[in-house]
């Protein structure tokens, strides 16, 4: 018996995670007294529970879904996208101390805290608050895509309009493999142009799905709402350590029935072009080289102290010891199964060729495709529960920044109980705005693309804040002002204006190119008659088809049926490749992996020029509220509460106490030596670095 395309027992299954996340809520809803139990969960929780909040916050199954749609596009230099943080692993080993010491309760906190002001408090919160509504919006998105493919009706069910929809499908797929081998005729070219239009508006699909947008986001996000609103940070956690074990399931659960289908690793190798299994690019059209890889790392490194996640799960430890081990637990335990994922990625392009309309909707096809009964609900609950967990953490940071930063300085000298009922609040309207967000761009690969960029805003000046002593607070507001532009308003705005999004030198394309290459033919070459044996060197020539220069979801025609209507601009403008044409440099001659460099280095190099140039042109901050910040930075958490505020009181009334800790003594830069924790946890982060890289390459390997 099936409903809406899912067998009973699946049902049954998702039926019984729903029950359980609701009485998690309810069952810590008792604990929840104030907002210290709200928010950070009494800075109560252990190396365990740290360890589930970080890989509940950095490995959450929607990273699944993005990887493999990432790799099936780009092949394994896809999974760059998830797996570049690995290097970052080591640097979390003493990012955590530092939002633990800092002992505030949301990063805004820390300008006001640094600066003795509370503009810039304000302004992060308030600007934050759009990057989690696009995080709570792309974990809705994930979702959606995964699960569409696992409730599709019977093509006997089809009307009409669905038939003809799936039928132009499978054409355009034939023309568009047509037209990379070889020149169309006229009016097969006509034909793919006028398809092309459909498939980039993601209005051509290969199956019609009963899991509608609106809906899902809504039923979902209800049941979010309330286990949060109920039991807070705990509650988010407590969901984290179930859905710990649920994601490693789910990881690897569909490589040994994808393999099986196949026929093992050697066919695997057959079907998918050696080239694929690269590291560093995928092709002449992999936006992932060494050179974006190394971007997308600089501003991966610079953006990761501006999450009010670090001071929510970091601030949250009992102790050091306990931040550092839950982060880099975490992040170890996330690269193994971002490896899991691209395989995966692989086997979605060996089983279903490249012709995917939606790339995002691999992990769903797969699951539909391999899963037997039972375990497509273990599936379903593994992403449902993903989406729980990432959208539970969001909306209580959310609160945080609400609350903390934004309603009590305008309604101060309320009662605690008035606070919790406005972070209760915040909690569904914060939910609703990513539902909004999230029926507007469904684009999972952009979502995330922003996410990276938008943390760069503030984790330039976060991170100077942390070492330096001479930055300002106009140095930050320029700075914030200026990416604000360049990263929100401009990639958001342009879109919405049609002169602007159907302007001729913004809707120019990269010029099209003939590349070859040599690689060994596989079967298909041989029953093709492209070559006389399996393992012969081939020349393959490909034809590369223009990509959108400045807008990131391509460019497409205002009028899909008609070929002469003005082309218009998809999804979010790339406003730093826009400034760098102002230059004189010809972007159009860039390929996808240039594109991404130019876009990466102008975030990451930009602000970090801003706030050096002003913060030396502007007056520096009181020097002893400056002590203070400092003095307490170096102070280690004691083992309590109580013990800790003495510790912190003694820093106060002698800031210099711990200065002979300081690595360049006398300067504005305050690194600190290391001591023998510090440097055999580097060490060791260093190591298991390198061994997850060997892993991932003899993964790669096998069966070649």
């Amino acid at each position: 018996m099936h409903f809406f395309g899912l067998h009973w027992i699946d049902g049954l299954i998702i039926v019984a995670y729903v029950v359980a996340v609701l009485s998690i809520g309810k069952l810590l809803a008792h604990g929840v007294k104030g907002q210290g139990d709200f928010f950070l969960g009494g800075r109560s929780l252990g190396k365990w529970f740290q360890f589930f909040l970080s890989f509940g916050s950095m490995a959450d199954p929607g990273q699944a879904t993005t990887t493999s749609s990432s790799v099936y596009r780009q092949g394994a230099g896809g999974a760059w996208l998830a797996l570049i943080t690995l290097f970052l692993t080591p640097y979390y080993w003493f990012l955590n101390v530092w939002f633990r010491r800092v002992r505030l309760t949301t990063t805004a906190d820390l300008f006001e805290d640094r600066f003795g002001r509370r503009f810039l408090s304000s302004l992060y919160a308030s600007t934050t608050l759009i990057m989690i509504i696009v995080t709570i919006a792309g974990g809705n998105v994930v979702a959606l895509k995964t699960l569409q493919p696992l409730m599709v009706k019977e093509p006997a069910a089809y009307t009409p309009e669905e038939r003809r929809m799936v039928d132009n499908y499978g054409e355009f797929i034939r023309l568009r493999a047509d037209r990379a081998a070889n020149v169309l005729p006229t009016e097969s070219m006509a034909r793919y142009d006028l398809l092309k239009n459909y498939y980039d508006r993601g209005e051509l699909q290969p199956y019609v799905t009963y899991l509608q947008p609106a809906p899902f986001y809504l039923a979902s996000s209800l049941l979010v709402a309330v286990f949060i609103v109920l039991g807070g940070l705990k509650a988010s956690a407590m969901v984290d350590a179930v859905q710990a074990v649920l994601v490693i399931l789910i990881s690897v659960i569909l490589i040994p029935f994808g393999l099986a289908r196949l026929g093992g690793v050697g066919t695997l190798h057959q079907k998918v072009p050696e080239v694929m299994f690269n590291l560093f690019g995928g092709g002449a059209m992999s936006e992932y080289t060494w050179y974006s890889i190394g971007a997308l790392l600089l501003v991966q490194f610079l953006g990761i102290s501006g999450s009010q996640a670090n001071m929510t799960i970091a601030g949250s430890a009992k102790n050091e010891l306990a931040a550092r081990l839950g982060a880099v637990t975490g992040g170890f335990s996330k690269r193994f199964v971002t490896i899991a994922w691209a395989y995966c990625g692989l086997i979605a392009l060996a089983l279903f060729g490249p012709g995917l309309s939606d790339p995002d909707q691999v992990w769903g096809l797969l699951t539909k495709s391999l899963l037997p009964v039972g375990l497509v609900g273990v599936m379903i609950i593994g992403i449902l529960g993903g989406k729980l967990a990432l959208l539970g953490a969001q909306s209580v940071v959310m609160a945080g920044l609400v609350v903390k930063n934004i309603y009590e300085p305008i309604f101060p000298g309320k009662s605690e109980k008035h606070y919790m009922v406005v972070a209760r609040l915040t909690v569904p309207v914060s939910l609703a705005l990513g539902i909004a967000i999230g029926l507007y761009l469904n684009s999972v690969i952009a979502l995330l693309k922003f996410a990276i960029v938008f943390l760069v805003i503030w984790g330039v000046p976060i991170t100077l804040l942390f070492v330096w002593r001479r930055v300002t607070e106009m140095a930050v507001r320029v700075q914030v002002f200026t990416m604000l532009l360049l990263i929100v308003v401009m990639p958001w705005t342009v879109p919405q204006i049609p002169a602007l999004a159907r302007s001729a030198a913004l809707t120019v394309m990269t010029r099209e190119r003939v590349v070859t290459s040599e690689a060994a033919a596989t079967a298909a070459d041989v029953a093709a008659g492209r070559s006389a044996a399996v393992g012969t060197t081939l020349t393959r020539t490909q034809r590369l088809e223009p990509v959108s220069v400045f807008f990131e979801e391509g460019v497409v025609r205002a009028d899909p049926q008609d070929p002469a209507s003005p082309k218009t601009g998809r999804g979010l403008f790339r406003a730093e490749v826009w400034l760098i044409s102002l230059l004189g440099v010809d972007v159009a001659g860039f390929n996808s992996a240039q594109l991404m460099t130019t876009r990466y280095l102008v975030d990451a190099l930009l602000p970090i020029l801003i706030l050096l140039v002003v913060s030396w042109l502007t007056p520096p901050t009181d020097p002893a509220r400056v002590a203070r910040f400092y003095a307490r930075m170096k102070t280690p958490v004691a083992a309590t509460l109580e013990d800790d505020a003495r510790e912190v009181a003694a820093s106060y009334a002698d800031p210099t106490r711990l200065d002979h800790t300081k690595l360049f003594p006398g300067s504005n830069w305050e690194w600190t030596k290391w001591n023998r924790q510090d440097a055999l946890g580097f060490a060791g982060c260093c190591a298991l670095v390198g061994l997850i890289l060997i892993i991932f390459k003899a993964v790669l390997v096998i069966g070649s």
